[in-house]
Parts: C-alpha cells; structure tokens; sequence
C-alpha cells in the first residue's frame, strides 16, 4: 500500500514499504520514480530490511511545486524519515545517489549511504554548460518535451545522437517524455556543469559506499572513484557484468548491500 507524508512545503511525497527490519530509503534518479526501484526494494527485504521505494516530487504519485529547489527534495527525504521513525540508511542511484549524499553532507538523520554511479563529470567526456537547467526549463515552457528530453541526453548524458534516434517511437522515449518536465530538476542536483562538490563531500561523516557498473561507462566509473577517495572513510566497489541500468538486475547488488548495510 502506497503512503503520503507533506514535505516542509506542503507537497505530498508517496512511498511504499517493503519488509521488516532496519529502514532503508531507495532514491531513483532521472526519470525513475518508486515503480523502478521497487525490484531492488523487494531483494532488499527478502534480505531482512525494511526498504522504502520513494516518489521524488514530480513523479509518480508524489506532487509537485511551482519552484524547485534541492533543498525541498531534501526536506521531501527528511519527512519520509520522520514517518518512518527517524533515521535511515539511504541508497540513491545517479542523481538520486547524489541526492543521498548531499543529504549525509547536510546533517539529515542518516546512518550509512550507498551511492550508485552519482554522474559528477570528472574525466571522460564533455562537461555540460552551466545553463542547462535554464535551457531544459526553457523548451518546457514552451511546451517542447520531447525537445527537452532529446537536450537532456545529448548534453546531460552524452548520449550520441544515433542512440537518441533509435529511442524515439520506443515506450522508453514516451517515458522518458512523461517525465520531461522533472528533468531540470535531476540537472539542479548534479550541480552547474555536473563538478564534483569536494568541500560537501568532505563534510560527510556517515559511512558511505560508492558503486559502479564493471561493463558501465568510463566516465561514470570515474566519478565513483572521485566521490570515494574524497568523503572521508568511504569505500568503493564495482558491480561485475553491471553499467548504469543495475536496477534491471537488483540481485547483483544484494550481497554488497547487505554486507554494507546490516
């Protein structure tokens, strides 16, 4: 059964619960709300947590405000924690990875991080202009979703223009098109021009475990390094045979989250 907690700023934020046992939140990132998470939710119950798949606001059954900030996704994350009994461990992959880890660098009531492939760009591609959240809400505007998906993964993700055109007319374009208008907000995460934010990261003092896809891509792979060697006491691990879709494939992550986590 699907629940609904308000946020600081009277937006409802739904989420379901999985399990009995220590509370685990799970935050998607772009274009992923708590349907995508839900089969890594249910592996992580079968393990003996109480895991909780999140709507970020904007998705799914959560709502939403005229005026993004992420500081009110991380007051979202804070009332599903307090509903939930306090305190969490939190698992975020890409943008949601680095959701959970500003939210440890800002004090919530967190124990343990794991964070998947958080996408800062530090090596290995082109970095994104500083004004694409203001572009993507531009084409938005301007009733252009498909115009803003197709920015969001050429410039956002870099993704070649010929995988973009092989995902047009596929049902994962009109998803990706039914949450268009989510996706300056994932931008807003990562930060201007996707950085790595070292003095935040530094400031963390909960265990944090950064992971990666073995088969993903470089520049990825890189960024989980670089959040690794910068939070203080954090560890890093690849997932063998895995790349940025490891939410198709929950059990491969079930015997290093467990062993992090319990």
């Amino acid at each position: 059964m699907t629940t609904t907690v308000t946020s600081a700023d009277g937006t409802p934020i739904a989420f379901d619960i999985y399990g009995a046992g220590a509370p685990v939140l799970l935050v998607g990132g772009a274009v992923n709300d708590r349907t995508t998470v839900a089969a890594l939710a249910v592996v992580l119950a079968d393990a003996g947590f109480q895991a909780i798949a999140v709507d970020r606001r904007g998705r799914g059954e959560s709502g939403d405000a005229p005026v993004y900030s992420v500081e009110r996704e991380l007051d979202d994350l804070m009332a599903v924690i307090e509903a939930i009994g306090g305190s969490a461990a939190l698992f975020g992959h890409s943008s949601g990875a680095i959701l959970v880890l500003e939210a440890a660098a800002r004090g919530l009531p967190v124990n343990k991080v794991a964070a998947y492939e958080p996408p800062f760009i530090v090596s290995g591609r082109p970095r994104p202009a500083d004004d694409l959240a203001e572009r993507l809400s531009a084409l938005l505007a301007d009733g252009n979703r498909e115009g803003a998906v197709e920015l969001f993964l050429t410039e956002g993700v870099s993704v070649p223009a010929e995988g973009v055109a092989a995902m047009k007319g596929q049902p994962v374009w009109d998803w990706f098109v039914g949450y268009a208008h989510t996706l300056p907000y994932d931008i807003t995460v990562t930060g201007p021009g996707g950085r790595l934010p070292a003095a935040r990261l530094a400031a963390i003092t909960v265990p944090v475990l950064v992971l990666s896809g073995g088969a993903g891509e470089a520049w990825m792979g890189a960024s989980a390094r670089a959040v690794a060697e910068t939070v203080p006491h954090a560890r890093y691990e690849v997932i063998p045979g895995q790349d940025h879709g490891v939410l198709n494939a929950p059990e491969s992550l079930r015997s290093v989250l467990t062993d992090f986590l319990k």
